[in-house]
Order: structure tokens, then sequence, then C-alpha cells
């Protein structure tokens, strides 16, 4: 026969047991949702990703509020996430945004159009221009290198009679940016 005290430890033990068993039930629910949340962030097909052709509006401003660019009242944006065709700050933030999502977005330079680089203000002299360009302080001349052809865009700084100094950085190098982004529509890359 058993003793009561016997008695009372085999019911801890079964009670143990039952804890453990619903501790490893528990466990094994979590891993199981985490899994799923992973999985649906990977693979769901209602946001944009890699690979996808994507339209967007935009409004682009400056820390100070300016707005340098938007396309709300026009054409969206289009461009393939993934294919370097925009900013990389920009790029980032359209991936993983689902249709008609809006979001705010800050942009750091060096995500955007790089720092500032002085090595790009160059002084020339004018007799290496072409003869009818008439080179204005403020304006954007088009440039074509000729001992490789490539071309940039340049902003005139100074213009004396002997010389021209121009800046080939993108107007907003060195500036963080802002965007407020809809995404419109999207197609599946694959």
């Amino acid at each position: 026969m058993m003793r009561k005290s016997e008695k009372l430890k085999g019911k801890e033990k079964v009670a143990q047991k039952k804890q453990q068993r619903t501790r490893y039930v528990m466990v094994a629910v979590i891993g199981c949702i985490i899994m799923a949340v992973i999985l649906f962030v990977l693979f769901n097909p209602f946001v944009a990703k890699t690979g996808d052709t994507v339209e967007v509006y935009y409004t682009g401003s400056l820390d100070d509020g300016t707005v340098f660019d938007s396309n709300v009242n026009g054409t969206p944006l289009v461009f393939v996430l993934g294919s370097h065709a925009v900013i990389a700050g920009f790029e980032e933030a359209v991936t993983g945004m689902g249709v008609n999502q809006t979001k705010i977005v800050h942009i750091p330079a060096d995500k955007a159009y790089g720092p500032y680089r002085n090595d790009l203000v160059r002084v020339v002299n004018r007799s290496g221009l072409p003869a009818e360009m008439k080179p204005e302080v403020g304006k954007m001349y088009t440039i074509t290198r000729t001992d490789d052809g490539s071309s940039s865009l340049v902003r005139i700084l100074n213009v004396t009679p002997s010389t021209v100094t121009w800046d080939e950085n993108h107007i907003l190098a060195g500036k963080d940016l802002t965007f407020e982004i809809r995404l419109v529509r999207f197609s599946s890359g694959t």
C-alpha cells in the first residue's frame, strides 16, 4: 500500500510533466508563428520587392522644407526595384511598400547624391571651350569630354575673360533629402 506522501509526490511529478509538456507546446507554437511571420515578410505578394516594376508619386524636399521635385500632378515615376535607376535611399524606401501606401522618408546624403566633392569644381581656360558657348553664372550646361567622350552636367560658378569655373557635383550633392512617396501600383518581376 502506498503512503500518502508517496501519492502526493507522484501527483507532483505528473503535474510537473504536464507543465513541461505545456511549455514545449508553447515554444513550438511561438516558433511556428515567428517562422510564419518571417516567411510572410520575405514572400509577401502584397508588397513591392526587388525585381518588381513599381510606379510611384513623390515629392522631394530639403531639410528647410524647400520642394526640389514632385510628380504628384503628373505621371508616376516607373522603375524596377534593384536596377539602381534611382538613388539608393529612394529604392530602399519603396521596397516593402504596399499599393496606395504613403510614407515619408529621410534620406541622408550618402544614400542620395553623395557628399559634395571640392575636386569636382574646376577652373578651365575659355580657349578650350567651343566658340559658340557663352557661359553664364548659375546656368547648367552639358559638357562632353574629348578624351573619353563622356558627358557631365555642370553649373557655372564664375566667368572671367580667360577662365570659367564650373561645378560637376549634382545640384543635390551633400544634401539630406526628404521624400513623401506613394506607391500607385507594381507588377511582379518574376
